[in-house]
Order: structure tokens, then C-alpha cells, then sequence
């Protein structure tokens, strides 16, 4: 389960969406997230699920990295999918004492499902098509507007991608030490919620040390580097929007005008 997690992973490519300028990418991002979440019926999220699609047919993301990212959080879907099921009024399609299965309930528990599984996907998509460093700038040079409320923008930016970058690292690293202690005979499989719950003392405090090394380590590498913030630094390369960036955020207007009068058109239908 471990390795399926691919927060933070990136892919290295060089499609219309790799080269695309990392400020336009987050904020397309986020207006996809809101696209998903004004779609108030099947055919407005079906040109969510289709504009997606699409998204990652031009990047050339491989399909076992979408999978990847949606494996984690299945057993998320099929929890909101029963709850959904069960305790949403409507016809009833099967009944057995106090449970009861309406018609209603799967079709919002399809739905349900497939706006998660599309906000994991297109989230997925940032970072597997904007490396660390760019994701820095992005979202630095976004919040740059609250530099005037004197806070510190490009330090919360290196922490947030350094956070982010780390993720994959210190899942591996997870994963290694749970192998060793397998080797080592440890058991973490059986037994109740309490031995479950020991049984990953042995995991957590090397994991907390091979952190803690690795920022002391990143640290130090900075400092030699004489990295003393955002104040003054200069950068190779400049962000600059170009053509394909109006493209792109052309096209997800479009989605979203399209999801508003689907969104209109049901309406209408469902007063007649």
C-alpha cells in the first residue's frame, strides 16, 4: 500500500502541460477542483471525467501511475459509497430489516465516487507534471501579494514543496524499515488493535530518526550553499507566461461555462 502513495512524484516530460508555466498550473488546478465541485449532475461532471482525460492523454502520463494514485484511497470510495447506499431516501431497490438500498443512494454514490477519484486524479497531475523547484516558484510568486502583511512567503513555499518533495523519500524509507523488521521476525499483521499498535513502535522511531537526519542533512547542505532566504535571490530561470497557458486556461473555461449550463439545463428539465 505504501508505494502506491505518489504524492509528490514527479514525472519528467515535455508535453503542452509540462511546459506550462507553474503559476497558470495551480491556479487551472484549482479551478478545475471548483469545476468539480459546481457540477450538480452526471453530464456536467461526465465533461469533468472527459476534460481529465483528455489532460492526461496530452501530458503522456503512464496509466499505472493514475492507478497508483487512486489505489490509496479506494477504501475511502467503497466507506462513502455504502454510507451513500444506505442512508439516502428514495425508491427502495433492496430492504432487509433496518437496511435499506434505494435508487437514489447508488446513484449519489456513483457520483460521490467519481468526483473523488477525479479530484485525486487531477491534483495527481500537478505534481507529476511540474518538478519541486518550479512548484516553489508558482506558489511563491502567487502569494506574493501577502509580503505586504509582512509574512514570509518564500520560506512557506520551500516548506510546503520540501514537504511535499519528502513524501515519496519518506515513504520508501517506511517501507525499507518495515521489510527489516519482517526479516527480523517482528509481527504486524496479527493480533488486536493494541499489539497492532506496539507493533509499530519499532517502525515509528527509526522513521522519526532517518528524518530527522535527513533534515539536519538538507540543513547543512543549504547553509554551505550560504541559502539565507528569498531576500535578494535571483533565479535562472525567469517564469513567463506564454501562449499555450491562455490555450490551456481557454479550454478549462470552457469546461467550466459547459458544467454551468449542464448544470442550468437539469435544472430545467427537472422543473417541467
Amino acid at each position: 500500500m505504501l508505494r502506491d502513495i505518489t504524492i509528490g512524484q514527479y514525472f519528467p516530460g515535455e508535453s503542452v502541460i509540462h511546459r506550462m508555466d507553474p503559476r497558470m498550473k495551480i491556479v487551472l488546478t484549482l479551478a478545475y477542483i471548483v469545476m468539480l465541485f459546481v457540477a450538480a449532475n452526471a453530464l456536467g461532471l461526465a465533461v469533468g471525467v472527459v476534460f481529465l482525460a483528455l489532460c492526461y492523454l496530452v501530458s503522456r502520463i503512464p496509466a499505472r501511475m493514475i492507478l497508483r494514485s487512486l489505489r490509496p484511497v479506494v477504501p475511502i470510495i467503497i466507506f462513502t459509497s455504502v454510507l451513500n447506499m444506505l442512508f439516502v431516501d428514495g425508491q427502495p431497490v433492496f430492504q432487509w430489516w433496518i437496511l435499506k438500498i434505494t435508487v437514489e443512494g447508488i446513484q449519489t454514490a456513483v457520483f460521490m465516487s467519481v468526483r473523488i477519484l477525479c479530484l485525486i486524479a487531477g491534483t495527481s497531475l500537478l505534481t507529476y507534471t511540474t518538478s519541486p523547484i518550479a512548484l516553489t516558484d508558482g506558489i511563491e510568486r502567487l502569494c506574493n501579494p501577502l509580503k505586504r502583511f509582512k509574512l514570509p512567503v518564500h520560506e512557506l513555499a520551500m516548506m510546503m514543496t520540501i514537504a511535499l518533495r519528502f513524501i515519496p523519500t519518506l515513504i520508501e524509507e517506511t517501507d525499507k524499515i518495515i521489510s527489516a523488521q519482517k526479516a527480523r521476525g517482528a509481527d504486524m499483521e496479527s493480533g488486536g488493535l493494541v499489539q497492532r499498535a506496539k507493533a509499530l513502535i519499532p517502525i515509528l522511531i527509526p522513521l522519526f530518526v532517518s528524518a530527522f537526519r535527513r533534515a539536519d542533512e538538507l540543513a547543512l547542505a543549504m547553509e554551505c550553499r550560504c541559502y539565507r532566504g528569498g531576500e535578494g535571490r535571483t533565479r535562472m530561470k525567469q517564469l513567463k507566461i506564454h501562449a499555450r497557458d491562455f490555450w490551456c486556461a481557454l479550454a478549462v473555461a470552457l469546461g467550466m461555462a459547459a458544467v454551468v449550463l449542464l448544470n442550468i439545463w437539469g435544472g430545467t428539465l427537472s422543473a417541467l
